[in-house]
């Protein structure tokens, strides 16, 4: 269950592959009431803490996402080559006045963009995108190992290195 003040990720409708295919093969959603263990992320403009996580194949975790900084931020789960799909992704909702920089225009959230008019409503389990001073919650059950990485997409950050590794036991 997301906080209201925070946004679960986005993509578009079936986009996003199953726990065990493709870019989510690593894990699941998980049940915050059941987490194995809480961990902190605070983002700020424009880095993670703490930058790297370890966890334990089978174990689920409660991320309590803050944005500490003064831009938009989005902790988001994924390999490297989810992240460099959503990040056009995440370009379109700034090219439609959906990312202000320091705010989200939440009423162009859920308006069609793109060429085939999808639906931005960051949605998804694997993410979420805050506000300056807000907080939520993305809880994952980690499957398997692999290349995984947490990041912020919002266009220009993961570039300037907000993106964190998770090391999975």
């Amino acid at each position: 269950m997301q906080p209201a003040e925070g946004h679960a990720g986005h993509m578009k409708s079936g986009a996003a592959a199953g726990p065990d295919s493709g870019p989510m093969s690593f894990g699941k959603p998980g049940d915050p009431e059941g987490a194995d263990r809480v961990v902190d992320i605070v983002m700020e403009d424009n880095f993670f803490t703490p930058e790297s996580i370890s966890v334990r194949a089978g174990e689920t975790i409660r991320f309590n996402v803050v944005n500490k900084g003064t831009l938009v931020h989005e902790f988001n789960l994924g390999t490297p080559a989810y992240h460099a799909a959503h990040q056009s992704e995440m370009m379109m909702m700034q090219e439609h006045g959906v990312l202000m920089g320091d705010h989200i225009n939440h009423a162009m959230m859920n308006a069609p963009m793109g060429e085939d008019g999808h639906m931005m409503s960051h949605d998804h389990p694997n993410s979420v995108l805050l506000e300056p001073g807000k907080s939520g919650i993305v809880t994952w059950t980690f499957t398997s190992g692999g290349d995984i990485e947490f990041a912020c997409n919002v266009p220009g950050h993961y570039a300037a290195g907000m993106v964190g590794t998770v090391d999975v036991e």
